[in-house]
């Protein structure tokens, strides 16, 4: 799945939608790691989480588009990159699903949510969002992400 549309502010959230219910925050952490990300256009650098860096095979919680999509399954880098690229020029909310290949043969699935703005002037702007990493594993998978 690879979504993108053009970001419009004055579309109002549902009423109650940013409620603060824990309830709904053990649920997705029952059933998946989620971590938040940001990336500064002007520099092209993504910072990531902890687990999202480790998740992604990634040393450091820093890097570049091409560095973070390296390990995505070979069939949806473009289009990933695509999406990012339209994202990057247009302020956007966006949406993709993938599988981490890990080094070791592991097959982690990866949801991404985000949005850019702040692209009024060139080379300015940031994204932010999420990664979710579901706590199930793929056929031949013999690990998946985990809480500590």
């Amino acid at each position: 799945m690879f979504k993108i549309a053009k970001a419009n502010a004055a579309v109002p959230l549902l009423p109650g939608s940013m409620n603060d219910n824990n309830q709904q925050h053990e649920m997705l952490a029952q059933f998946s790691v989620s971590e938040s990300w940001t990336g500064d256009l002007s520099s092209g650098v993504l910072r990531l989480g902890k687990w999202s860096a480790m998740l992604h095979g990634l040393s450091a919680e820093e890097c570049g588009l091409l560095n973070l999509v390296r390990c995505y399954d070979s069939g949806d880098r473009s289009h990933v990159l695509e999406l990012f690229e339209q994202a990057a020029t247009h302020c956007s909310s966006f949406c993709f699903s993938t599988t981490i290949i890990m080094p070791n043969g592991l097959r982690q699935p990866l949801f991404c949510m985000g949005e850019s703005n702040g692209l009024e002037e060139k080379y300015s702007g940031s994204m932010a969002g999420v990664f979710v990493f579901p706590r199930f594993k793929l056929e031949g998978a013999r690990q998946t992400a985990s809480r500590q």
